[in-house]
Formats: C-alpha cells, sequence, structure tokens
C-alpha cells in the first residue's frame, strides 16, 4: 500500500528536500552540504520519498543522482485544485467589491 502523500510531505526535512530538488538533480552528498543534515537523515527521508514514488534515482559511478517524480504531486494537486478554485473566486470576489468601493 503506497503511503499517504500528505503524511510524506507532512515532514519539514522531507519538504526541505524536495526543494532543493526542485531546482534539479542531487546526489546525498550534495544534499548533505546543502541541508547541513547528517547523511544518515538525508538516506532516511530520500528513502521514504522514493518508496512515495516522490522521488527516482539514478546510479552514475558510485552515487545515486535524485530527482523528482510527478506522480504524487498530480495526486496532491488534483486534491488542492477545488480548494484553490474555491480561494480564487473569493479573492475575485474580493477585488471585484474592492473596485466598486473606490470608484466615485
Amino acid at each position: 500500500m503506497a503511503a499517504d502523500p500528505f503524511s510524506v510531505v507532512a515532514e519539514p526535512q522531507r519538504r526541505r528536500i524536495l526543494d532543493q530538488l526542485r531546482t534539479g538533480r542531487a546526489t546525498v552528498g550534495e544534499l548533505v552540504d546543502r541541508l547541513e543534515l547528517s547523511q544518515p537523515t538525508v538516506s532516511k527521508h530520500l528513502k521514504v520519498l522514493r518508496e512515495a514514488g516522490f522521488v527516482t534515482y539514478e546510479v552514475a559511478a558510485q552515487r545515486r543522482v535524485y530527482r523528482l517524480a510527478p506522480g504524487p504531486f498530480e495526486e496532491l494537486d488534483g486534491w488542492l485544485s477545488p480548494y484553490l478554485r474555491l480561494w480564487h473566486h473569493h479573492l475575485d470576489a474580493l477585488g471585484r467589491h474592492l473596485d466598486r468601493k473606490d470608484r466615485p
């Protein structure tokens, strides 16, 4: 059974790793340096992210190079979309109201 994507991204260090990978591929060592976390901590979180489908890796020499995978993000986006539409609807209504108030 796949992990709940919201549970996976609820952990702050995992979000930090995802933020780093958003800018491009990275090795464990690069993530350790950028995030100033221990190698075991980064590896532990990468394992959770990999098992949940958020990241994939390819082997380059003796290193694993990690990158984002779209699947779970699409699932999160699908769940959030109705709420974003609702939020935009309310912001648009507020904008129209403020525009009317500014008119003489």
